[in-house]
């Protein structure tokens, strides 16, 4: 069963004097899933998204946000949207609770008083905003995003500057939200927050749609061959770099040898028979496809497909 669309984007075009920002860019998302939109700087991925919040204005192409257009019916469009920007900031000396109640009363519904314990800032409730930690803020401007229970929030490099701790946290609350069926769509440089999270990822190169699916799609989609690393006790593989069937080496990595394989059982076998038949104990043997952060910089690399 195919859901709903929350976002449809639609041969949306916009310049800036000579320059195209955004050239024909077409995707959905579809409602309760989160979607990444990715793309290196400059690709026109914040002009995207500040066309679909209502904030500039497409010269060609359109977008409903469902069923809303942003550049007609702002007013609209604000009570269904929430939205964390990478950079933004509340007076020094506003309280979360404060700030809560603030966002609030704009959208006319009751503050949740459940809602900064949910994001782990019921003991900052009454301290200033300037003594709040950068993880602290992050969370708090994603509680903002959330107050009035939008149908759709956009983040834009919400972890981007945090400790582990601190995305680990946020991760959680992302898909907390997925869970209670809120959309989101997420801007991020981070290829692994994107993978771990994202149900679908659409990436943007040159303003237009390079490439969309969901992650294992996306890496299946470029080099088809596994990585194979291998560290042993005297490092034999490593020193005399054997032929193993359905491979190739590659450049030696923190002391493992490592291959491209067509067939990793093949060759993994033959790697392990190699180290037998050469008094060499494994130390540690790693199979891995190829990441998105991988496909990315191919894809990035060849400007598209």
């Amino acid at each position: 069963m195919e859901r709903d669309s929350a976002l449809t984007v639609s041969n949306l075009t916009k310049r800036y004097g000579s320059t195209v920002a955004v050239d024909r860019l077409t995707f959905a998302v579809e409602q309760g899933t989160i979607y990444g939109l990715l793309g290196p700087n400059g690709a026109g991925k914040t002009t995207t998204l500040e066309c679909v919040e209502g904030l500039r204005t497409p010269d060609e192409g359109t977008i409903e946000v469902f069923g809303i257009d942003p550049a007609s019916r702002p007013k609209e469009l604000w009570d269904v949207i929430g939205v964390q920007l990478q950079e933004s900031a509340l007076p020094k000396t506003m309280t979360p609770r404060e700030a809560l109640g603030f966002f609030c009363r704009y959208h006319g519904v009751e503050p949740d008083k459940s809602l900064l314990d949910r994001f782990g800032l019921a003991d900052k409730a009454d301290k200033q905003y300037g003594s709040m930690s950068v993880g602290q803020r992050r969370r708090l401007s994603l509680a903002l995003s959330v107050a009035h229970s939008p149908k759709l929030v956009l983040l834009d490099e919400p972890t981007a500057g945090l400790d582990v701790e601190s995305r680990v946290e946020l991760h959680g609350m992302m898909r907390e939200l997925r869970r209670a069926g809120t959309t989101i769509v997420l801007s991020t440089h981070d290829m692994a927050e994107a993978e771990k999270l994202c149900d679908r990822i659409g990436i943007i190169i040159g303003g237009s749609l390079g490439l969309e699916g969901t992650p294992s799609q996306i890496t299946a989609a470029g080099d088809t061959r596994t990585k194979i690393r291998i560290a042993s006790t005297r490092s034999t593989v490593l020193t005399a770099r054997p032929d193993l069937p359905a491979a190739c080496a590659t450049d030696a990595e923190d002391g493992y040898a490592a291959y491209w394989s067509e067939r990793p059982a093949e060759s993994v076998a033959a790697a392990l028979s190699y180290l037998h038949e050469h008094d060499d104990e494994l130390v540690d043997l790693r199979v891995e496809r190829p990441s998105l952060e991988e496909r990315f910089m191919e894809i990035t690399a060849k400007g598209g497909r």
